[in-house]
């Protein structure tokens, strides 16, 4: 029993005490997240995934640590396009570059807290019930489809259903307050547009989750391999948000590559009960249909490859 444990509670331990580490020493003052220390904050991401992908070779064998790589993949690949959302979220909301990492740190809390509840009821539902497998690859060929021909768009503040609810309870401010999610206005409690943000940030992952954790189930059904990878990829999250934001309008094949990654997986899971493919093999494609996106995505990236400015709602009333 303390062997099955203590792997999750030594990678729960690394987990908090990074976080820590971030809110403690990054974040003490706020600031500006430039583009070199996102750089410096996604290389320390990966490779610290790398070095826990060689000690899951080294400790569990090849199979395992095939598996672990392919899952890493997808979420870091998929989370592109979740960064892609938060721009927009960002822009429409005007949300000051200070601000930006704190919406996002406690943004990554919150999402690995859902994540862990939908990996662990994700695991048990294939230990109980292996036919759910169809179920998700049913679930990642509509998510599939739906990024074929889908496109972002600006959340409305007067439309979005989760807004509109939140301010039925408490009121909102129309300006913000520091890094403050709540202020008193008349001596009442009351929303700033940073708790909103950070609501609609919690929301978007959310909603990538119920893509992501699926098709990592697609390559492994082992709760820990799922747990780690997703981790690692989340907790790199903000760093490749920085790097990325005003350069997404240059990679037009992203949207078509996420499509065919959760198109392939999700044909992968309700085709298991007759073509078996091999975790090296299922690595390959997703590592094709990546770089062939990246390739092609190069070589036709236009002049100006910033994206393109989001129009500000309505501020809060």
């Amino acid at each position: 029993m303390i062997g099955e444990i203590l792997p999750w509670l030594l990678f729960l331990a690394f987990v908090l005490g990074m976080l820590a580490l971030d809110l403690g020493v990054v974040q003490r003052r706020a600031h500006a997240v430039s583009r070199r220390e996102a750089l410096a904050w996604s290389g320390v991401w990966i490779g610290l995934a790398a070095l826990f992908n060689l000690g899951v070779f080294s400790v569990r064998g090849t199979d395992d640590g095939i598996a672990w790589t392919a899952g890493y993949l997808i979420e870091k690949s998929l989370s592109v396009d979740n960064v892609f959302l938060f721009l927009l979220i960002f822009s429409a909301f005007a949300v000051p570059a200070a601000h930006q990492h704190r919406v996002l740190f406690w943004g990554v809390i919150g999402a690995l807290a859902m994540r862990a509840v939908l990996i662990i009821a994700g695991g048990a539902l294939l230990a109980q019930f292996h036919a759910i497998i169809y179920v998700f690859g049913a679930v990642l060929v509509v998510s599939g489809l739906r990024f074929l021909r889908g496109e972002q768009q600006a959340p409305s503040l007067e439309q979005n259903r989760l807004i509109r609810l939140v301010r039925r309870v408490l009121p909102a401010t129309s300006e913000y307050d520091g890094q403050r999610f709540f202020t008193r206005r008349g001596g009442a409690l009351a929303m700033t547009p940073l708790f909103l943000v950070l609501l609609l940030v919690e929301n978007a992952d959310l909603v990538f989750a119920v893509d992501s954790i699926p098709a990592i189930y697609g390559v492994t059904d082992d709760p820990f391999l799922v747990f780690t990878s997703n981790v690692f990829a989340v907790l790199g999250l903000r760093s490749l948000y920085f790097v990325l934001a005003g350069y997404l309008g240059g990679l037009r094949y992203l949207r078509p590559a996420l499509a065919a990654v959760l198109l392939f997986v999700g044909a992968k899971m309700l085709l298991s009960g007759i073509v078996t493919l091999s975790a090296p093999l299922s690595l390959a494609v997703i590592v094709a249909i990546l770089a062939i996106a990246v390739a092609a995505s190069l070589l036709r990236r236009p002049p100006l490859t910033a994206a393109a400015p989001v129009a500000r709602p309505e501020p809060l009333r």
